[in-house]
């Protein structure tokens, strides 16, 4: 499957943006779904995955009640809604897909597959 996000710009801080995640096969259906964010100089880190089978969602810390991952009807697109961003949350936004990830590694990078391109939030201070 191929990924597309996008929907990244520059904000405020204190603002939100709403990226999008659309999958060349049509559908996230048979895919977990997860953002990953890159700052420079860092590593590739979490931000929230969306499991295929019921949905269950998954934040990191920094995430958790700020950013809410959802998909859409039928399952097309996964979106991160961002309210309350902040200036540190500047980075490049990947999202990722994989078909038989476990659990225990919705939270790891090597674990997914697919890849989207990315797509870069800017916060001003």
């Amino acid at each position: 499957v191929q990924l597309q996000a996008f929907g990244g710009g520059l904000v405020q801080a204190g603002g939100s943006l709403r990226l999008s995640c659309a999958a060349s096969t049509g559908t996230f259906r048979n895919y977990h779904v997860a953002w990953f964010r890159q700052a420079p100089g860092k590593e590739r880190e979490f931000v929230a995955a969306i499991r295929k089978n019921g949905g269950a969602t998954y934040y990191a810390d920094f995430a958790k009640g700020r950013f809410t991952i959802s998909k859409d009807n039928p399952k097309i697109t996964v979106y991160p809604q961002m309210n309350g961003l902040k200036p540190e949350d500047t980075a490049v936004y990947y999202c990722a897909a994989d078909y038989g990830l476990i659990l225990s590694s919705t939270r790891d990078v090597s674990a997914y597959d697919y890849w989207g391109q990315g797509t870069q939030v800017t916060v001003s201070s």
